[in-house]
Formats: C-alpha cells, structure tokens, sequence
C-alpha cells in the first residue's frame, strides 16, 4: 500500500478509465480494486472481472490486480468456490511474465498467509498447495528484483511460524541446498548462503543439524568466492546458537579456527566480530583452551582493521567467562543489575566455618602460622617427607574451592607442613613469590588438562630447615641457599616442555623472580656475615687504642699483651674504606632486591584465575597511548565501554587488577571515554559493593560531578542509582553539591535542569526532612522559576513530593512554613505563570493526596479559590481544572454539609460565567470527558 503513489503519479490518466477519478495518494482507506465493484461495466460479474484484468494485456492492470490481491481475499474468502477460484487466478498470475507483476504479488503473499491464516480453517492445506510453491520458484527467478523479493518473504513466513515443518524440509532446505552447490551459480549461491544463515535460528535445531549445517561446513571453506566464506563468518554466531554446544564444539570449531586464519582479512575481522556470540556458546573448557588463544593471534594480527575489530571485541569475549553464582550478581528481566541473596546452605557453612575458628583458636592460630610457612620454608633436610608423616602436621588450605582441590591432590593449596622443624625467618624474601606461583598451578589444573605429574619436584621445594646455631657457619648458609636455587631450577626445567602455554609462562617468570632472590639472598647473608666478622675485629682493635682504662673490656683487657704493638694508622683507614664500600654495596643489593619486589608485587596485583590472563593483559592495554596510534583512536572508548562487564566477570575480589585501568579511564582527555564511564559508574558500584565503591568510586565519581555537562548528565541520570548504594554519612556530604547541576555550560541545555528535577523526585527517600528542607527545597524553588516550561512542570512535581516527604514523615511543621512559602512566591507572583503554577501545585496536592484534607482546606484552599478573580484567563483555566477535575471529584468535597463545599461551589458558578470562553468551557463540563484533554491543554497554557 506504501507503494501506489508512485504508480499512480504518472498514471492517473489509467485510473480514471476505471473509475479512480477520486483516487489519490490521500485516500488510503480507498480499496485497490474497487473498480471490480463498479455496476454494468461490462456487464461482467466481479470474478469474471477479476480474471479479465488479471490477463489483461495491460501491464499496468495486472499490477494493480497483483496489489490488491488481500483485498480480494476478503471479499471471496468467505465462500469456498470462491476462494479456491481467486486461488487458481493467484497461481496463473505468478507465472507472469513481467518481473514487476510477479514482484508484486510476492510482496503481498506475507500479508494474504497471515490473513488467511485467521480465517481459513484449512489454511495449512491451502497454503502448501497454492502458495508455498510460488515462493520456492521465485527463489531462482531470472530477475534479481523478483528473488529479492522472494528472499524477504521466505524469512517473514519463517518468522511468523507459516511454513509447515515438512514444507521447510521437502521443499524449501533442498531448493536451497541446490542453489548453494559447489557448482551453483555464484550470485545464486550468494544470496542462498544468506537465507541459510537468517533461517537457522526460525526453524527446529534437528533440521538446521541434518539439512542445512553440513553444507554450511562445505560453505565456510568455499575456495572459489571469498564473499561466501565473508557471509559465513559474519552470521557465524547465529549458527553455533541455533545448533548448540555438542554440533559447535565438533563441526564448526574447526571451521572457525580456518576462517580465523584465512588470507583475506575481511574473514578474520568478521570472525573477531562474532567471536562473542561464538564463546557463549561453546563449554568453559574450550572457550578457555581453544578460543583464547586464537583470540590472542586476532588481537596481534598484522593488519589494522582486524586489530581493531578483535580490541572491540575484547571486553564482550572477556564477559562469556563470566560465572554468576560466583560473581553474587544477576540481571533482573527488566535489565538492572542486583545483588543476589545468599544461599542459606551457603550461610550457613561460612557460618559453621566461623563458629569452628573461634572455637579453637590454638588451630586457628596454628593454622595462620603455616600459611605463612606454606611458601617461605624452602630450607629443608633430605628426608622431609618422611619426617612430616611422624610428626605432627597442620593440612594448610588456600582457600580454593573443593573441586579445584580435587584435581591436583599432591601439589599447591593442599601441602602438610612440619611446624616443629620450620624455621620461620628463613628465606623470606620468597614469601610471596613462592605462593604465587602456587596460584599459577591451581588456575592452570583447573582449567586445562593436568600437566606431567611434578609432586616430587614440589616436594623438594618445600623442605624442612633446621635450628641453626649461634655459632653456624657461613658456609653452610650458603650451602642451603644453593640447594634452594637449583630445586627452583629443576621446576622450570620441568616446565619448558609447556612454554606455549601463557599460564606456564607466567609461572616461570615468577620462578625465575624466586630464583634471582634466592640468589641475592644468599650473596646477602655472606656478604652480612663478613660484615660482621670485620667489625668485630675492627671493635676489638679500637677497644685496644683506647687510652681509657674504663672503657676496655675485662675479656679484652685480661687477653692483651703486657706490652702493646704500635699499630699503623693507615690501617684503621683501610678498614674504615672498606667498611663504608661494603655498606654502599648492600644499600645497592637492598635497593635493587626491594624494585625487584615491588614489580614483582605489581606483577602479583594483576593475577587471577576467572580469565586467561593474557586476555586481562590485553585488556588492560588498551588504555596505552600507543594503542590509539596502531590500533584505533577510539580503542579508550571500547575499553570504558565494556569495563563493566569485565569488572562483573571478574568480581570485586579481582577489582585491583582494573583499578588502576579505570582511574586512567576517568581521567582520559577524550570526554567521551569519561562520559562512557560515567553512564555506568552506578552499575560498577553494585559490582563492587559499599566498601570498594566508597574507596575507589567516591572519588571518581567527584571528578565527574565538576566536569563537562556531556559527562555530568551520565552521572545525573544516574544519580538516585549511585547515591543510594552509598552509606547515610558519605550520602549527606553530596547534599551541598546537588545545587551544582542547576548551573550548567550552556543555559539552553534544559533537558539536563530537566533530568535534574526527575531524579530529585526519587533522591527524596534517601535524606530526612530536615536535610531536604534545607537543601533540596531551594534546588526545586529555583527549578520552579525557569524559562522552559517543560522543567518549570516536572518541578511543580517535585514540589507536590517534598510535601508529600514532609507530612509522611510528621514532619507537619516543615510542611506548613513550606506551604506558607509557595503562597508568597507563587500565589502573590507578579507573573500570570506563577499564579497558574500554584493552581497547578494545588490540583497535584489533592490527586495525590501528599498532606491531610484539614490542612488543605485551612492553609491553601483560600488563596486556591481567590484566583477566581485573576485579570488572566489562563490562571483561571487552571483554576476551574482544578475545582471541577479534582477537588469536587474527591469524598470530602462531595459530603453532605461540608463547610468548604459551599465555597467551591460558589467559585465554580463564578466561573461558569466567565466572560471567556475557556474558562466557562472547563468550568462546565464533566470531569470523565474533559480527562482526555487535560494533559495537552495544560501543557499548551
């Protein structure tokens, strides 16, 4: 219908011989083929009429026939002669030879199934005799327009659930597995491809996997035409969707892994575009042994445009990892984030775990003890193993979850320590490193196959030390540390045979960090050791050149010679020389041995085991000014876009690893990587919980509050949102800042005063009313003043609200001074608009019902009615709303012998005589019919 003026510009001279003298682009109700109607001419019953032009020799009447084909279904629908004649008119008209006829009544097939569909009982029957066949043979009519046309009816019919299921096999898979045969045509096979792709999501999983997924497998290593394999991997994701985890992992995995490395760039940027929709239908297995790594070659891929498109991609792949039930987080139907409630088995387990350690804090405390034991202890005598199974042992656990456990029972969280025989101040510079790698192992057996067995390798790492005494060597201290360093050294050596795995090479650097501290440890200890030794001797020369008697040592003093050596004084320089080389060599150890720490602390900080950590690495990247050079100048905004997302895939216990990505975010020169945060800075804080958010949004969320208003208005829109997920005291202190958002950059921009006003209306439960009395009264006084009417009527909402706060709270006090407040600013306004506010406020009081019926009636029904003798007409518009809509509608006003009742009634007399025609008109007539036109009238005044 959309169609026909374009018909009929040129044509109306055709119309009118058929009686289409009135007909026109502007009268859409007119039927098509309303001549068929049309008495005496040639004296031709309307069927007989309908068969003579729809073989007319004319092209232009058989266009009109083929478009108003619906309306002739109505018409002979209802008799079953009829019907099946129009049917057998349809089927010759399809074989038409004009494209422009048969493109026309493709069109109109859509509409004439669904109508036939409703009104015919044997429609199925009818459907796949008449019609279905036209649709399959124009699929490969010689005109592209007709096929195209054909294309887009096919998937309506499919959408609207039509097509029968054996139509879709018999006759609709095989005519397209035809068109898409290795030695089909190739715009044929083109266009086949794309209805293959489209119409596996609307028809059964069984049929997509028998008919239509082998040939797509063929498809997506089609050799000859680069622009199928194209259309393949960018519909890649709606296949693995529409068949499902097991037919995914096992047929189009392969393929995907093809297309991923296919010489034309189009294909890999097209799958790095779908690689989401791909992940989240595969197994966390295969996303995290498979996929991850073949995203890392599309992220490094030499050329530009993939590069950017797997950066885009990056945050959405990194959310499939996403685990909810450990996360504490889900998505409510109407899209908000929140937090999930405990599981009371859950609860109640922690509890237990509680009540356990406190129960017994000599275990507890023993406990503590050997996790700290758990990674320094490396120290030990050959025979640890067996002297731990004798004596008694404390089982030390990571805290890593039981299924974990279970698959690596011999190595990491789970380690039996001999508490007796540890000595805790050794080694401990390995501390921490030593635990980190043990992190390593557990993220790396949980989610990849374990590797060779390295028990014995570990055990070795994690020998006993003995009590030294005071009076140990150096030499055996030395001897200790080297038996530490090449143990290390036999695990890396274990691990070279995985070095492709990006788990595995995290874990060697962190090894190998151990191993250079080992090293300097032990250069430490000699080095501390002879310190030692020459400053005693160094002491006990100096006690011997003291003149003073009283200050010699009895020992030393009884063990000099009776006669004393001249000592050379360019001895004691020597050893002075020597003594200060040695303290400026172990500052220069010490210095590097803590930078060493420190990277190697900061290394720490972004380790986790949710994702590969080569993904979080990339991700984290993206905020490099180089990336923006190499990749995209917008690969910032991507990376704030989809930070949410990554920081719920994580979860808050991971949050240090995107803190410091998202304070360069925020403080992005871009405004629209800061505005991009600032829309979802709200959900980010339902992420991170009350104690994250205040340490580490609070601030953020400050510098937004100052910025520019197109990042401010994402922080605003959002504001009830972030300000009740603070505590009451840190919610107070932005009470004095809210008045900021009334000045903006630009006056004009009143949507953003706007915005203001609505979020106001829900910000008020969050403050008591004394808080909103004396701040937030003056923000909605001023909105109440501004130049655009449309925040001037939100805020009188806002206004009825904060009554509504007061008296709902008792606080009838604050209530009354602010009533006596809106009388004099607007009941006494020298301008007509404040004068029509208040009658609005007024009517907003009593619909709502914000404040007791004694109260309005003493304190603002006088001045309400008062404005019966306003010199405007719209003041008195209002007005007369007000009393005949509102107060007269409610119980109170309408009770026998109420006092004020006479006094509304006589004020709406008044106003039925009024001279102007408007206010007469509302004052008059029925509250039930003039509902409709509230709204607008009020809005136009």
């Amino acid at each position: 219908m959309a169609g026909i003026p374009l018909y009929f510009v040129d044509l109306q001279d055709d119309l009118d011989d058929f009686g289409f003298e009135d007909y026109g682009p502007d009268c859409d109700s007119m039927r098509i083929t309303a001549f068929l109607d049309i008495p005496g001419q040639d004296n031709l019953a309307p069927l007989a009429r309908l068969e003579k032009y729809a073989f007319s020799d004319n092209i232009f009447n058989r266009q009109i026939i083929a478009r108003g084909l619906l309306d002739v279904f109505r018409d002979f629908s209802h008799n079953e002669e009829d019907y099946l004649t129009v049917m057998a008119i349809v089927v010759r008209l399809s074989e038409d030879t004009e494209p422009t006829v048969r493109t026309e009544l493709m069109e109109q097939l859509p509409p004439i199934a669904i109508f036939l569909q409703g009104s015919r009982p044997n429609f199925p029957t009818a459907f796949s005799e008449y019609l279905m066949p036209i649709v399959v043979r124009y699929l490969t009519d010689p005109n592209n327009q007709v096929r195209k046309a054909s294309q887009e009816s096919l998937l309506i019919l499919l959408e609207q659930g039509l097509i029968a299921q054996n139509d879709i096999e018999d006759k609709v898979c095989p005519i397209l597995l035809d068109l898409s045969a290795p030695d089909s045509d190739d715009e044929y096979k083109m266009e086949a491809v794309n209805i293959i792709c489209k119409m596996a999501s609307m028809v059964n999983r069984s049929t997509v996997e028998r008919l239509l997924l082998p040939r797509f497998c063929e498809l997506c290593g089609d050799g000859k035409l680069f622009q199928v394999r194209k259309v393949c991997a960018a519909n890649f994701g709606d296949i693995c969707n529409a068949v499902g985890q097991d037919a995914t992992e096992k047929n189009l995995i392969p393929k995907f892994f093809e297309l991923c490395s296919d010489s034309v760039w189009g294909m890999r940027k097209a799958c790095a575009e779908c690689f989401m929709a791909v992940s989240y239908t595969i197994s966390p297995e295969v996303r995290r042994s498979k996929l991850s790594p073949l995203f890392i070659s599309l992220i490094s891929d030499p050329c530009r445009w993939v590069r950017q498109a797997a950066f885009q991609s990056l945050g959405p792949f990194i959310s499939t990892f996403a685990n909810p039930s450990s996360a504490g987080l889900y998505i409510r139907e109407d899209g908000t984030l929140s937090i999930r409630p405990s599981s009371p088995c859950l609860m109640g387990n922690n509890a237990h775990n509680r009540l356990s350690s406190s129960e017994d804090p000599v275990e507890n405390k023993s406990e503590s003890l050997a996790e700290e034991l758990s990674a320094s202890c490396l120290p030990c005598s050959e025979n640890f193993h067996s002297d731990a199974q004798e004596s008694s042992s404390v089982h030390v656990s990571s805290g890593v979850d039981q299924t974990r456990l279970t698959q690596s029972d011999n190595i990491g969280p789970c380690v039996t320590y001999n508490i007796k025989e540890c000595q805790v101040n050794n080694c401990q510079g390995i501390n921490s490193r030593i635990h980190a790698a043990e992190d390593v192992f557990n993220t790396f057996l949980y989610w990849r196959r374990p590797l060779p067995d390295i028990s014995q390798d570990l055990e070795l790492l994690q020998y006993k030390t003995e009590m030294h005494e005071e009076n140990c060597s150096v030499s055996e201290a030395l001897c200790n540390n080297c038996v530490a360093s090449s143990e290390i050294k036999k695990v890396l050596q274990s691990l070279q045979e995985h070095m492709d795995d990006p788990d595995v090479q995290a874990q060697v650097q962190v090894l190998s960090a151990a191993l250079r501290a080992a090293h300097l440890d032990s250069v430490s200890d000699y080095e501390i050791k002879q310190n030692e030794e020459i400053n005693g001797n160094h002491q006990e020369d100096a006690s011997s050149l003291d003149p003073d008697p009283s200050t010699m040592h009895e020992s030393t003093s009884s063990s000099l010679p009776s006669q004393c050596e001249e000592i050379n004084p360019s001895s004691l320089t020597i050893i002075k020389n020597m003594d200060t080389e040695e303290q400026h060599n172990g500052a220069n150890k010490t210095s590097e041995t803590e930078e060493n720490d420190l990277h190697l602390e900061e290394d720490k900080s972004k380790l986790q085991d949710i994702i590969p950590q080569p993904l979080l690495d990339q991700y984290l990247s993206m905020t490099d000014p180089a990336r923006a050079q190499t990749v995209d100048t917008e690969i910032a905004k991507h990376c704030a876009y989809s930070l949410p997302g990554v920081a719920l895939t994580l979860g808050r216990q991971n949050w240090h690893c995107l803190k410091d990505t998202y304070e360069t975010l925020a403080s992005d020169v871009q405004w629209k990587v800061r505005r991009t945060l600032a829309f979802s800075i709200h959900e980010l804080a339902v992420i991170l919980g009350d104690q994250l958010t205040a340490a580490d949004l609070v601030p953020i969320f400050n510098g937004f509050l100052k910025d520019l208003d197109e990042v401010r208005i994402g922080v605003l829109k959002h504001l009830y949102d972030f300000l009740k997920l603070l505590h009451t005291d840190k919610r107070r202190e932005y009470l004095y800042q809210l008045q900021e958002f009334v000045v903006t950059d630009n006056s004009r921009n009143w949507r953003f005063r706007y915005e203001l006003a609505e979020q106001l209306i829900l910000i008020l439960e969050l403050y008591n009313p004394h808080d909103v009395y004396d701040y937030l009264r003056h923000i909605a006084l001023t909105l109440c003043s501004d130049k655009v009417s449309e925040v001037r009527w939100i805020s009188f909402k806002l206004v009825v609200a904060i009554l509504q706060k007061f008296y709902a709270n008792k606080a009838s006090s604050l209530g009354l001074n602010f009533i006596n407040e809106l009388i004099m600013r607007f009941r006494h306004c020298s301008k007509w608009v404040g004068r029509q506010a208040f009658a609005f406020i007024c009517q907003a009081v009593v619909e709502e019902e914000c404040m007791p019926v004694d109260h309005f009636v003493e304190h603002l029904l006088p001045s309400l009615l008062s404005l019966a003798s306003d010199p405007v007409p719209n003041v008195r518009v209002l007005l007369a709303k007000a009393l005949r809509q509102t107060l007269l509608e409610k119980a109170y006003f309408r009770s026998v012998g109420n006092p004020h009742l006479e006094a509304v009634e006589e004020t709406v007399l008044v106003l039925q005589a009024d001279r102007d025609q408007d206010v007469s008109f509302f004052a008059t007539i029925k509250p039930k019919y003039n509902n409709i036109h509230i709204t607008s009238l009020v809005k136009q005044n």
